[in-house]
């Protein structure tokens, strides 16, 4: 019976990067959750949708470190599907709100100096590239010296099925964090780690030898 438990978690992990309704960074993807996840059913019924810019802003922040929110620049699609500049920042970390035309939700943290790299792949995107177009695009972009990816810079990801939120907290009903930190052309040799999680909660190398290899954490609690 231990034995199937643990399977059933890797399987849950494993998913959390092969699905995604709202992919507006590369690792944004939504978790599905495995048994060992799964909660009492919670009282919701104070909470609003978010169907406003200010809601939109607020939520996102919930990516960031708490004592960074204060000053991080927001960015994203508005409620009139605009992608604007919902404030200026003066730290290190860029937020992108969640998009309200696609179901779900999805925020990220991520630092300011991966933007080129963020703002390459939206672009890309826009012209109707395909994933697997942007990568290989963004690939030899980087192998040239056109596209640069700090090593160790990280994404925080807010993310869950539900579009209602606390206005006074402005935590999103049952969404949970995920942590990215980007090592490019790194590898299982020379980091160390596997290739897949070997337990709930254990970091492991994605993309591995790969301009967008890194390190994935995914927390099995929303604490932060």
């Amino acid at each position: 019976m231990k034995q199937i438990i643990k399977i059933c978690l890797l399987a849950g992990i494993l998913v959390s990067c092969n699905s995604t309704d709202k992919s507006k960074t590369d690792e944004v993807k939504p978790q599905k959750e495995t048994k060992a996840e799964t909660t009492t059913e919670k009282d919701y019924s104070s909470y609003k949708e978010i169907d406003t810019d200010e809601a939109l802003l607020a939520t996102a922040l919930m990516a960031a470190p708490k004592e960074s929110r204060a000053n991080c620049k927001v960015i994203g699609y508005n409620m009139a599907g605009d992608f604007v500049t919902f404030r200026e920042g003066n730290n290190q970390f860029i937020v992108l709100v969640d998009d309200p035309k696609k179901s779900g939700f999805n925020a990220a943290c991520y630092h300011k100096d991966l933007e080129p790299f963020m703002a390459r792949g939206r672009e890309l995107r826009a012209e109707g590239k395909s994933a697997s177009e942007v990568f290989d695009i963004r690939e030899e972009e980087v192998k040239s010296g056109k596209l640069d990816i700090p090593s160790g810079t990280t994404l925080h990801i807010y993310y869950g099925k539900n579009t209602v939120y606390n206005p006074e907290t402005s935590e999103v009903a049952d969404a949970k964090l995920r942590y990215v930190v980007y090592m490019p052309w790194a590898t299982v040799a020379s980091t160390g780690l596997p290739e897949v999680p070997i337990a709930a909660n254990h970091p492991w190398i994605m993309n591995p030898g790969t301009h967008r290899a890194h390190i994935m954490i995914s927390p099995i609690n929303k604490n932060y």
